[in-house]
């Protein structure tokens, strides 16, 4: 099984696919210089292998890598960031203005 993560800026998401077929996505919105991860779903047909964590962990090696900090709103994305310390040395909470402004962004 090969994985791949790759960032789309154009649809504001990072893809993860298994053997070439789109296995699921984490959205994300910039905003003041940060990204603000707020959706992550892997599709039924590759639940159960791990995927979310390994698309998740490339969306933050390419953020370190970038030099871009990371606001966790999506709750897969706070649940790494828990069980995975050391990567939140890059990472910001979600206070109001910024979940005000995701908000707005959504609608």
């Amino acid at each position: 099984m090969t994985t791949t993560v790759r960032r789309n800026d154009t649809e504001s998401r990072y893809k993860i696919t298994v053997d070439g077929d789109l296995a699921g996505f984490a959205a994300y919105a910039d905003h003041d210089g940060r990204r603000i991860m707020y959706h992550t779903e892997i599709f039924d047909a590759f639940s159960g292998r791990g995927l979310s964590s390994t698309l998740i962990a490339g969306a933050l090696d390419d953020l370190r890598g970038s030099g871009t900090r990371v606001v966790p709103v999506c709750p897969l994305v706070v649940a790494y960031l828990r069980k995975h310390p050391d990567q939140d040395d890059i990472a910001d909470p979600a206070g109001p203005e910024t979940l005000r402004w995701l908000q707005t962004v959504l609608r």
